[in-house]
């Protein structure tokens, strides 16, 4: 189980994405490449997209047999065999190329001033000129990715000063697109749909004209407008202030029992508080939130001021509150949320059973919150060359059929993958999608079972936008951030299938369920506790009162109790964990944490439904991997057969959890009788 202060996590990045958010007044498809290039495409928390696959990184050299993992991670970029990189010449032959596109693209750009001319005044005219942008679109989503293979894994300051270049060309292109929305809006929707009966290659648009049009009743006159978009100038201040404050804030300093004095920062704290020694542990979380609380007045102040903000561009754009207003252009309603915390609610149960193993596991009397984050297992270092890793991940995933295999074959041979660390390239995972080329996915291999999982996890992603892209035309191929978390843990999910499939030792199938059932566990119950909390800030602003540190510790503490079962005797929850609010930037993303349970327990239901069905779930799950963003995610999943508003869906994954316990039980009872 995952507490606060959680490092940058492992995270998808899209260059583009439909955005359907008021005040967005540019091509919805274009505006967030733009500001993805804005900021250089470097890795931002999001949500983020998932936690996932954080654990403690095991030593780079390791040996398996006389295999060792590669270790380039002091040497420069040039020293790294090419079969071990991503393919940038899939994009373009060579950085001279990129650079003459770059030109031309900003040159091309320029015939939009003459076409946006009347554009919308028939079907023939809209066409022409959305074809246009969707082409200049495809080429800015290419060079933006082309630049980003080199800053993301070399650190020539070249390629940085080539991405400032480029992203002066993205902001002119996104303003040339400035009036797209509104002429949407202008248009209305029964004119758009005779558009499309007379012209059918406009209905490729439809979902992004929807997207606009849903708006409608939202969004202020055209001068209003415009003075409210002018609010995204200091609209995230809160959050990186929240953010910059955490990592300038002065560390604690400790002394450990062997007499070393250690600097508390965020890296050693995540590394300490997997000590194997209890009261280490225990030391250690305790100095270091108690350091975070001298700053927890600054934060509520902070944060007071996001949730402001989120209320502010509700009421403006006519929404009954912040929730309704961030769900709304998804077409999801708010009990989708309330039914979650629900649910979640009822399965506290199942929390607290994993939580008690957890215990048996760790040898404890009394399991304490500080205890969640050790490692049930410190001798299971069974390494897997990456070569082993695409075996593993191309048999566990073989019940999807042979599109799925094939396009696997692809990413492994066809070099999508950049596999290991070197001099410059952060650690790091996540898959970024270009249109008609494919998926690229940043890894930092390592050869530990979690390493090999986040590759699965990593091709999950990819393979959702590799099959979108061949199913749908670009305008519907980017499947929203609701659905981003499910493909990527469903292969985790077939993936441990079969490693206890193989698998026959007893200590070795412990380490998978527990492993697994830790992280499933985080991302269904802590991000739902997580969630409820950031719903608790936003009603109390709504009701008009204002957050303040004695509140939102009160609040977080009581909310981590009651899920960690302290009522129940489960799980001591130490006063000092009311400051663990301070360590989660997520909560200022605005209702963005629940995605990951959801998205959990979507997975869970699918690949279960998989398993039992065979091929006829396994066509299913691959026309849910082709819809793209071809409807509403709600409706994507219905067809798939998994149905966020009805029980049975979460009854399912709670299902697939508790014979994952039942399994773990038995082998407890195996080895206790063993001796």
């Amino acid at each position: 189980m995952r507490g606060g202060d959680r490092p940058a996590r492992k995270v998808r990045i899209d260059l583009v994405k439909i955005t359907r958010t008021i005040g967005c007044k540019s091509h919805p498809r274009i505006s967030l490449m733009i500001k993805n290039a804005a900021n250089n495409l470097k890795i931002v928390l999001i949500l983020a997209m998932a936690i996932f696959l954080v654990g403690q990184q095991d030593m780079l050299a390791s040996r398996q047999g006389n295999r060792e993992i590669p270790d380039f991670s002091n040497r420069p970029r040039s020293e790294v065999p090419v079969e071990f990189t991503w393919n940038a010449e899939d994009l373009f032959p060579s950085l001279n190329e990129w650079k003459a596109e770059m030109k031309s693209f900003s040159r091309d750009m320029e015939a939009i001033d003459a076409a946006r001319v009347g554009w919308t005044a028939s079907a023939g005219k809209m066409l022409e000129f959305i074809t246009l942008t969707e082409k200049l679109g495809l080429r800015s989503e290419r060079l933006n990715a082309y630049i980003h293979l080199f800053t993301a894994t070399d650190d020539d300051p070249k390629y940085s000063a080539l991405s400032g270049e480029l992203h002066s060309v993205n902001v002119r292109f996104n303003q040339k697109l400035s009036f797209y929305n509104k002429d949407i809006l202008d248009l209305g929707g029964e004119r758009f749909a005779s558009y499309v009966n007379e012209e059918p290659r406009l209905a490729s648009f439809r979902m992004q004209v929807d997207g606009i049009l849903r708006l409608k009743n939202h969004v202020l006159p055209e001068e209003q407008q415009r003075i409210f978009s002018l609010a995204s100038l200091f609209s995230g201040v809160p959050a990186r202030a929240a953010n910059k404050l955490n990592d300038e804030m002065p560390p604690a300093e400790i002394i450990l029992k062997d007499g070393s004095k250690v600097t508390l920062n965020a890296e050693n704290y995540r590394r300490l508080r997997r000590s194997n020694d209890p009261e280490e542990r225990s030391q250690v979380m305790a100095q270091y939130w108690r350091n975070k609380k001298r700053f927890e007045n600054t934060f509520a102040v902070l944060f007071d001021g996001a949730i402001k903000r989120h209320l502010f561009s509700a009421q403006v754009g006519k929404f009954s509150d912040c929730l309704e207003a961030q769900l709304f252009p998804n077409a999801i309603g708010s009990g989708i949320y309330h039914n979650l915390i629900s649910s979640v609610h009822e399965n506290l149960p199942v929390l607290h059973r994993f939580l008690t193993i957890k215990k048996w596991l760790l040898g404890l009397e009394t399991l304490r919150y500080e205890d969640i984050h050790a490692p049930a297992f410190k001798s299971m270092d069974k390494k897997f060359s990456f070569s082993e890793a695409e075996k593993l991940i191309k048999a566990s995933m073989r019940s999807l059929g042979k599109s799925y295999s094939n396009a696997l074959n692809k990413a492994f041979a066809g070099r999508w993958m950049d596999i290991y660390l070197n001099k410059g390239k952060a650690s790091n995972a996540y898959m970024i999608n270009v249109h008609e080329i494919h998926p690229f996915v940043y890894l930092d291999y390592n050869g530990s079972f979690g390493s090999v999982a986040t590759v699965a996890h990593e091709l999950g992603h990819g393979l959702h936008s590799y099959f979108s892209d061949k199913k749908q035309p670009w305008a519907m191929s980017q499947y929203p951030i609701f659905l981003a978390e499910i493909a990527s843990t469903f292969n985790e999910n077939l993936l441990m299938e079969y490693m206890l499939k193989i698998g026959k030792d007893d200590q070795w199938r412990l380490y998978l369920l527990d492993r697994h059932l830790d992280m499933t566990m985080s991302s269904i119950f802590h991000e739902t506790m997580l969630a409820e909390f950031e719903l608790a800030m936003h009603r109390r602003v709504e009701a008009g009162q204002a957050l303040t540190a004695d509140w939102l510790n009160q609040t977080y503490l009581d909310l981590v109790r009651q899920y960690y079962g302290q009522g129940q005797h489960v799980c001591e929850v130490d006063d000092y964990i009311q400051s663990e609010w301070i360590g989660v930037p997520h909560l200022l993303f605005n209702y963005y944490v629940y995605q990951y349970s959801i998205g959990r327990i979507a997975s869970l239901a699918l690949s279960d439904m998989v398993l039992r069905e065979g091929p006829v779930g396994a066509e299913r799950y691959m026309d849910f991997l082709s819809a793209g963003g071809s409807d509403y995610p709600l409706e994507t999943l219905k067809k798939a057969g998994v149905d966020m508003s009805r029980p049975d869906t979460t009854k399912a994954a709670f299902r697939r959890i508790n014979t994952m316990l039942d399994e773990m039980e038995m082998i407890i009872a195996r080895l206790n009788k063993s001796g």
